[in-house]
């Protein structure tokens, strides 16, 4: 099924849903606002004076199923804007909606069957015999503000899944069964990694291992760059509001800044990093001979973001950033943005993730000439094809100062997660007035890059965790090996296995709990640990260990150098298991 026959019969499984609600309620105490379709189904939001529990979700998939089985027909009306106020009077956000409308815009309206009718742009089904073979299942129901804004009504949303097929309904379900079970919450407070305490909501507190994780990732990072010709700075956490100004961020940005007085003078947290390296870069006077300069940083921020977006550490309020700032000649640009194309493929292919480009261009709230603009999408277009890159366009979704490319993740469950971008800006050096001296000692602009390619480090680690359900890479797992011994009497031996270990910088844990070694064992794996190795008698006298591994790896009676060699190689190649 091609996508827009799919999103025109999700939209109109919307109004049968609507209808149904209508007919089980009550059509006088049901207003409908709006119900469109998204990714995996849709929804439709609700203005009623009761609440729609779990409990009443089955009756509204049954009498969907019962008005898609009569076959009911889709029937449009166009009609004038004074009809449609009339037709919908007592129904303040179809009235919102019209009145928003030019004066002689000519307006649709839906009927479904009978008694149903429906303010809509469409198209839809021919009738409800077209939906027959889909899958559907209403799933839940949220609060949702009218329009999203918070002065407004909350509204009782109604989720759907709906697909082409049964299967590949039942096919999703299975794959939110199985995210549930790798939910990054859930396993973060089950493996030690991080907690969010509500004395600072949105803002990840990382426990030692979650420390060792988020370290982990850093030295990768670090170790790339250093390869790829970066220098690494660091600049402050606050900053002066004059500053933002400058950049132009205050005025597309406060609401989410926090913002606070020293000695009457206006600060900002900062919410990005990008003018702490305008002002590295006007430190000095630059020559066109130190192009490009790779600067990158890795910068605490915080953004004032709504409580009711926060979500684990996928949307948090302080976030680690991996930014660059990349400074160069026009004539660079191709080869800079390949050059990061290249380094994002250096660090995406370790974890095996499958990834695809985006590029937006221009948006209606942008800073600068309309030329520049084209020229700099051109450029990032140009690099994105000589680098062999496929890639769809997001149009009018640009930063405000430059347009840029996102890299969209897909992990082990085949979920979209927005990760890296690269943002080529032609406004920010004209606003901090930067130069450099070319070949004939006269001042010039020089060209910029922004780019991030984790993101920011708590996405990544929670993309992670979902992606491997917890049980890390060798080389990423805060634990990577621990020591069960079988008796008392093997406890020494048992601390000589783990000195060695430890002296071989391999990490560890050491179990002389008195507990039967099954359960031990199997406390071990649920927390994802990679090797096990068992000390008893037999291990003690023959001066060995036995292994126990993910995926019922085991190996008995080896020698712990072998095994301190094998797990050296495994995490200095970072492999996966």
């Amino acid at each position: 099924m091609e996508k827009e026959i799919l999103e025109m019969n999700r939209h109109s499984l919307a109004h049968v849903l609507a209808k149904a609600v209508q007919k089980i309620y009550g059509k006088n105490n049901v207003k409908l606002a709006i119900g469109p379709a998204i990714d995996n189904g849709f929804y439709y939001d609700f203005d009623l004076d009761f609440n729609i529990v779990e409990a009443d979700l089955p009756k509204i998939q049954k009498e969907m199923q019962n008005i898609v089985n009569k076959g009911e027909k889709f029937v449009k009306e166009v009609v004038n804007k004074k009809k449609a106020q009339e037709m919908f009077a007592d129904n303040p956000y179809k009235l919102e909606l019209i009145n928003d409308l030019p004066q002689n815009q000519e307006i649709s309206v839906y009927f479904l069957g009978e008694d149903f009718v429906d303010l809509c742009r469409g198209p839809h089904a021919e009738n409800t015999n077209k939906l027959k073979n889909m899958g559907f299942k209403v799933e839940k129901v949220n609060g949702a503000y009218w329009r999203g804004d918070e002065k407004n009504k909350m509204l009782q949303r109604v989720y759907v899944y709906a697909f082409e097929t049964k299967k590949e309904l039942n096919d999703y379900l299975q794959m939110i069964e199985e995210a549930k079970k790798r939910d990054h919450r859930k396993l973060g407070k089950e493996l030690g990694l991080f907690f969010i305490s509500d004395y600072a909501k949105g803002m990840p507190f990382y426990m030692p291992k979650g420390v060792v994780l988020k370290n982990e990732l850093i030295k990768f990072w670090r170790e790339k760059h250093q390869e790829n010709g970066y220098v690494e700075i660091e600049t402050p956490m606050a900053m002066n509001k004059e500053l933002w100004l400058t950049s132009g961020h205050w005025n597309h940005y406060k609401d989410n800044m926090y913002a606070f007085k020293v000695e009457e003078e206006d600060f900002i947290i900062k919410p990005m990093n990008c003018p702490g390296g305008m002002l590295f870069y006007k430190e000095n006077l630059h020559s066109y001979k130190e192009f490009p300069l790779r600067v990158a940083e890795l910068g605490k921020v915080h953004r004032h973001e709504a409580s009711g977006t926060l979500h684990g550490l996928f949307r948090v309020r302080v976030f680690t950033q991996d930014d660059a700032h990349i400074f160069m000649l026009p004539n660079q640009i191709e080869s800079e943005i390949q050059n990061v194309i290249n380094l994002i493929d250096q660090l995406y292919s370790v974890f095996k993730f499958d990834y695809r480009f985006e590029l937006s261009t221009m948006p209606d709230d942008h800073m600068g000439d309309e030329k520049d603009w084209h020229f700099a999408e051109n450029a990032l277009e140009t690099a994105l094809k000589k680098a062999g890159k496929e890639f769809v366009v997001n149009a009018k979704d640009g930063a405000f100062y430059g347009p840029k490319i996102d890299i969209k993740i897909n992990d082990a469950l085949g979920r979209t997660w927005q990760c890296g971008t690269i943002q080529l800006d032609m406004q920010m050096p004209k606003r901090f007035d930067l130069e450099y001296i070319d070949e004939n000692g006269e001042r010039k602009e020089p060209v910029m890059i922004h780019r991030a390619l984790y993101g920011s480090f708590e996405r990544m680690i929670g993309v992670l965790t979902e992606h491997f359900a917890g049980a890390f890479p060798t080389w990423l797992a805060p634990v990577q090996t621990k020591i069960l011994s079988l008796t008392e009497r093997n406890e020494e031996y048992a601390k000589q296995i783990e000195n060695q270990l430890k002296n071989a910088n391999i990490r560890t844990e050491l179990d002389l709990r008195n507990e039967k070694v099954g359960y031990k064992i199997r406390e071990a794996l649920n927390n994802k640990i990679p090797y096990l190795i068992i000390v008893g008698d037999e291990e003690e006298q023959n001066q060995t260990i036995s292994i126990r591994g993910r995926k019922n790896f085991s190996e008995s009676n080896i020698k712990i150098s072998e095994f301190i060699e094998k797990i050296a190689q495994e995490i200095n190649a970072r492999k996966l298991d």
